[in-house]
């Protein structure tokens, strides 16, 4: 893709973060495209439909948080640090399953999204298992369930400092179940 290409199209996916957040799934996408600085032909030659372009929010909020991680650092501090740094997308999502249609291709969008969560905490589970800190029955699925768990805790008007003490007393109860038994 152009550089300028995807300069717009970086601008559609954070516009439409912005829009989504503030006026959720059904805001009018001339407006995103607007905040955008573009025409709705150039949200559209992009994404196919509101779908498309949520999901790409989501697999930009993905690739962030993915470039923040560290596979030398333990799966508990990596997954405190995932819930912290996903606490946006958490609640962007909460706030537009009600209106997501379920269904098709949004639903097979949605579990590549999982999978891909999946893959991310995969290195993490991986070394978890290698160095005995894990029980070796828990898979990365898993690992991503509870780290969905941990996230649901979060609000975006949680202090960082608060969210910070909210995740760091609820992680020993996480992990009590997670660990292997001996």
């Amino acid at each position: 893709m152009r550089r300028d290409a995807q300069a717009r199209r970086d601008a559609l996916i954070a516009a439409a973060s912005d829009c989504f957040r503030a006026k959720g799934y059904l805001v009018p996408l001339e407006e995103v495209a607007a905040l955008a600085g573009v025409g709705r032909g150039t949200l559209y030659r992009n994404f196919k439909d509101r779908v498309a372009l949520l999901i790409a929010v989501f697999h930009a909020e993905l690739d962030r948080i993915a470039a923040g991680l560290d596979v030398s650092v333990p799966l508990d501090r990596t997954m405190m640090a995932m819930a912290l740094a996903g606490v946006q997308a958490s609640a962007l999502f909460d706030r537009l399953a009600a209106d997501l249609p379920m269904e098709g291709e949004t639903r097979i969008a949605l579990e590549a999204l999982a999978l891909r969560l999946e893959g991310i905490l995969s290195p993490f589970v991986d070394r978890g298992h290698a160095d005995g800190s894990l029980d070796p029955r828990v898979t990365a699925r898993q690992a991503m369930l509870a780290l969905r768990m941990l996230g649901g805790l979060l609000l975006p008007q949680h202090s960082r400092e608060a969210a910070e003490a909210m995740v760091a007393e609820a992680m020993p109860v996480l992990l009590h179940g997670l660990r292997p038994r001996g």
